[in-house]
């Protein structure tokens, strides 16, 4: 089976190209902007007519669009997010008709849950900011292109190599900088807002699944780890992971985005019945192993 990962360099592109690599009958290729990559090419700016002649070259069963843009700016979220899957959709139409495409998308399309209640697939959409809305029409692009195709609404990723850019990556670069001084402190806005964490490697299974399922799929499916938790919550476990012996100062105002979503969980039950998956690692898994993919004490930060 031969599988195209776009965005393979990335944070989650790394985990789902390493989880697909692992599979007997797999050849696999890296699509993305590395020099390094067997398909060289850009979303946000791709042409249709070129992107749909070096498919039909690597003749994929299956491709995963792992790219995306976090909430960088507006524009480019909407060049990233709505674009780049409308162009792969189009390309894919005529040069790989048949193939499974697996798309990732993001909870954020729901914006602000009802405390209490997980959301399902069929929930409204109501994003609160340009990644959300340009994430979900990403995934109307996709839920709409005629293809084999599936969308993984993705909760928030947390595990081993988390980019900076996130909540989980940047507080653990926050507290290896503090190191073990006692006077530390590492100061947060408010951290009451509830998300649904899934740990990378348990969305790394989820995609390979998908790829590689008989037989079509749901639209879309949510991938989270189906329960709600406080952001302190994350926090304090990194603190205890890390062994922080400074203070954590809560204080002030928190991101926008958190502000206008306070809670998010997903219902999981639709990716369990149709993929057979389920979240295998545990919060604390989560932080033990992204504190440990950040190396000792002394060694270069690493980068998104």
């Amino acid at each position: 089976m031969r599988i195209l990962v776009l965005g393979h360099t990335g944070y989650l592109g790394r985990h789902v190209a390493e989880q697909l690599s692992a599979l007997g009958g797999v050849r696999l290729f890296g699509g993305g902007r590395s020099p390094d990559a067997d398909l060289r090419v850009d979303l946000a700016t791709a042409d249709t007519g070129r992107l749909a002649e070096n498919l039909a070259d690597l003749s994929p069963d299956a491709v995963v669009n792992c790219a995306g843009s976090l909430g960088a700016d507006p524009v480019t979220d909407a060049e990233v997010n709505a674009r780049g899957p409308a162009v792969l959709c189009a390309a894919l139409r005529e040069a790989a008709p048949t193939a499974r495409l697996v798309h990732l998308g993001s909870a954020a399309e729901y914006g602000a849950g009802e405390p209490g209640v997980p959301v399902t697939e069929d929930a409204p959409t109501r994003p609160v900011a340009s990644y959300g809305a340009t994430k979900l029409a990403g995934t109307v692009a996709v839920a709409s292109s005629g293809l084999d195709a599936v969308v993984l609404r993705v909760g928030n990723p947390v595990g081993p190599g988390a980019a900076p850019m996130s909540l989980p990556g940047g507080t653990a670069l926050r507290l290896r900088r503090a190191g073990g001084d006692r006077d530390a402190v590492v100061r947060f806005g408010d951290l009451s807002a509830h998300r649904d964490f899934v740990d990378v490697r348990d969305l790394a299974r989820a995609v390979a699944l998908a790829a590689t399922a008989s037989g079509p799929l749901p639209r879309v499916l949510n991938i989270g780890g189906g329960r709600a938790v406080r952001i302190r919550e994350l926090v304090q476990g990194l603190v205890a992971v890390a062994g922080f012996r400074g203070r954590v100062d809560e204080a002030g105002i928190g991101s926008a985005r958190s502000a206008g979503v306070p809670w998010q969980c997903s219902d999981i039950t639709a990716a369990r019945d149709a993929l057979g998956w389920e979240p295998r690692f545990t919060l604390t898994d989560s932080l033990t192993a992204l504190w440990a993919s950040l190396g000792a004490p002394g060694e270069a930060d690493p980068v998104a």
